[in-house]
């Protein structure tokens, strides 16, 4: 039994492998419309969400398999002081597989050392978020080509987004990629990512102004600035419209360059920038879809091929 916690728990070979199933998923749903049958997904949400939690569950029902699950930690007997090693105990009794988003970072590891069933990282605090890394790269092997060779601009809050620290993890293991961290000081790259990166010899820049940059880049990565992540409303307010990518900006940015963001967007993006082919955020939610259908299949151990169980035979006790 898998789990996947973290984007660097699969490796280079192994997420090859997914990506191409992902692949063969979008060019043939109908293939793989029954291979869950039988099957449950927990969707385990403490925080708020729309896309990853509504792309978990129609992976799942294009599989043919069925979700329960609870949105909030409102609706779940956390609210009345359940512990996560205990709800997902309790999971285990009626899921195959648990997607868990949570505030606070480790929880989803606390409950995979107590599942029955394989557990999937949907987020936790400012840590990491795998399968939206699994989304992102996926969407760029198949709009670019390739997963090397890359200058990359991540921009906006680098501090608090765990989709820009996951990225950078999984990026750092491809050959000749340079990252260029655009951001206000308050919202710097943390030092222990920039540690790592010098450790393995990978270039990188920091830079506050984007249009110093644009021109250079093959990717720029938009993220919004979390209200969430703030202690007090005052610095957010300050901070929130410091990016604002528009017509203007984007002119100055070479033709092929793409144009991603993990979603929800604010104001980062201005609407106009949409029709520009460049722009591939909505697609990259599609493939969202498609890299989660291929996860669940591989942590359940199904083999598309036979529709049968190879290796994980299976939740459902206590």
């Amino acid at each position: 039994m898998r789990h996947l916690m973290s984007p660097l728990d699969f490796t280079v070979q192994e997420l090859e492998r997914l990506f191409d199933l992902a692949g063969d998923m979008e060019q043939h749903m109908d293939r793989y419309a029954h291979i869950c049958e039988g099957k449950k997904l927990a969707t385990c949400f403490y925080e708020p969400s729309t896309r990853t939690r509504l792309s978990f569950e129609a992976a799942m029902l294009n599989l043919g398999g069925q979700v329960l699950g609870f949105s909030d930690a409102d609706s779940s007997s956390a609210s009345k002081g359940e512990s996560v090693s205990d709800t997902i105990r309790v999971i285990s009794c009626y899921a195959d597989i648990c997607a868990m988003r949570h505030p606070k970072e480790g929880a989803p590891m606390v409950a995979a050392s107590r599942s029955k069933i394989p557990v999937i990282n949907a987020g936790d605090g400012g840590h990491q978020h795998p399968t939206q890394t699994l989304t992102d790269l996926l969407t760029i092997r198949s709009l670019k080509g390739r997963l090397s060779d890359l200058t990359i601009g991540l921009c906006g809050d680098l501090k608090f987004g765990r989709t820009v620290h996951s990225l950078i993890h999984a990026l750092s293991r491809y050959d000749n990629i340079r990252f260029l961290f655009i951001s206000p000081e308050e919202l710097r790259i943390p030092s222990y990512m920039t540690e790592m990166l010098r450790e393995k010899g990978i270039d990188y820049e920091e830079v506050i102004r984007l249009e110093d940059c644009i021109g250079s880049l093959d990717l720029l990565y938009m993220t919004r600035v979390q209200r969430e992540r703030f202690f007090n409303e005052e610095d957010y307010v300050r901070l929130k419209d410091f990016y604002i990518l528009d017509k203007e900006k984007l002119s100055l940015a070479s033709p092929d360059m793409l144009i991603l963001h993990p979603l929800p967007r604010v104001n980062e993006i201005s609407v106009e920038v949409d029709e520009d082919p460049r722009a591939v955020y909505f697609r990259q939610a599609q493939y969202g879809v498609y890299v989660r259908m291929a996860l669940i299949c591989t942590l359940l151990g199904l083999n598309p091929e036979q529709e049968t169980i190879v290796s994980y035979q299976g939740g459902n006790a206590c």
